[in-house]
């Protein structure tokens, strides 16, 4: 992915779902009129989802997968109807190819029953009308041929009507913010800052900022007194990235409201009053508590990682307590949260706004608090309430 392509979170998820050679990587070949996926009469060609990021007339940005058949047999097929499962974690839109020959079977009932329990928008293809004869049309149902090419801008315009109600209608901070108004956006640059680049969540504000006729100012938190000095007035607000929360709060005066990029994104993807009180739990862990500390992206771990380096001490110079650290990163994301006492979640900038919640929904599930970094750091150094002082409804919960 280049630097100008809409990163993954902000993508709306297709998932292609159904029984082994019901045609769904013939369709989803068809759909993208490229030759994205393996196409075989042998079944379960397809052994793991398929991802491909691409744009998609007319639903723009769009992340096509293709998934293992679910009615896949045996040890292995386990394992990748396990994989279907997690891949509906993250589907916006989910499109059932049902083979038109054979109709609806008991494995595509489970999988309708599946997309009705998650909430998950989704619409039933019956492929192979060419050798069907069949014709069926309704509000989430049409028959179509991947061979033939036959009514498939029909289905993309009824995965679209679908898909616009699936993207996240929240601003990451440009509805805090008037014409002119001036921010800061505090961004340290040490040994863990990617190279000849900023992190996705720096980028994403500054745009919204531009987005919202306001000013931003970039500096780092060595130069975050200079710069505040230099400004005529005040600034509208500072955001800062989380870790150096403590250092900038010391220099960021009261009266200026302090957030963090971390904060924002946890709003942008749906769980900040989650992530609140998930943060305020924090005081309560126990010697011998195990904390999962997890990371939607993967990366290569650097000397001073702020999940597995930072955050452990700092968790354990606040609470006093011998914690179990836990890690996990990228789609490694653990289904059973019953033997933690804590989720600690990146801002999920990777993830789209479906899978945040999923991950939050099985933490709340299992009775574990759920919050992520820059929630936590902020309550680690006693700034909690004024991090949320732009959110009144929720700092007054702290109250």
């Amino acid at each position: 992915m280049s630097l100008n392509d809409t990163p993954s979170g902000e993508r709306i998820h297709i998932g292609f779902f159904g029984r082994r050679n019901a045609g769904k990587s013939s369709l989803v070949n068809a759909i993208t009129n490229q030759e994205l996926a393996v196409v075989s009469s042998v079944k379960g060609t397809t052994t793991d989802p398929v991802y491909k990021a691409m744009e998609l007339l007319p639903l723009g940005p769009v992340e096509i997968i293709d998934t293992p058949g679910f009615d896949d047999v045996g040890e292995l097929g386990e394992l990748r109807v396990k994989k279907t499962r997690q891949i509906l974690a993250k589907t916006d839109v989910a499109v059932l190819v049902v083979d038109g020959t054979e109709g609806v079977s008991g494995c595509d009932k489970e999988l309708i029953q599946l997309f009705r329990e998650r909430e998950v928008p989704y619409i039933v293809v019956y492929n192979k009308c060419d050798i069907s004869g069949g014709e069926v049309s309704s509000e989430n149902e049409i028959s179509v041929s991947a061979a033939k090419k036959l009514n498939i801008e029909e289905l993309k315009e009824k995965i679209g009507s679908l898909a616009k109600n699936a993207g996240n209608e929240r601003r990451i901070i440009g509805d805090l913010l008037s014409p002119g108004d001036m921010v800061v956006l505090v961004t340290p640059i040490d040994g863990s800052a990617p190279k000849g680049r900023m992190i996705l969540p720096q980028v994403q504000a500054l745009r919204d900022v531009l987005d919202a006729d306001a000013e931003a100012v970039f500096t780092k938190e060595t130069q975050l007194t200079e710069t505040l000095s230099a400004l005529a007035a005040p600034p509208k607000m500072v955001v800062t990235d989380s870790q150096a929360f403590g250092l900038v709060s010391k220099i960021v005066p009261e009266e200026v409201p302090l957030t963090s990029f971390s904060i924002l994104m946890a709003r942008y993807k749906g769980f900040l009053e989650s992530a609140v009180k998930g943060a305020a739990r924090i005081k309560d862990l126990r010697d011998g508590d195990t904390v999962l500390i997890s990371e939607g992206c993967t990366h290569h771990r650097q000397c001073g990682d702020i999940g597995s380096v930072k955050l452990p001490a700092w968790l354990k110079k606040y609470t006093g307590k011998s914690l179990n650290i836990e890690l996990s990163s990228g789609r490694d994301f653990p289904e059973d949260l019953s033997g933690y006492a804590l989720v600690i979640h990146c801002g999920g900038c990777m993830l789209n706004e479906r899978e945040m919640l999923h991950r939050k929904n099985i933490a709340e599930a299992a009775g574990v608090p759920f919050t992520n970094y820059g929630t936590a750091i902020a309550c680690m150094n006693g700034i909690l309430k004024r991090s949320l002082g732009i959110f009144p409804d929720l700092a007054r919960e702290l109250d």
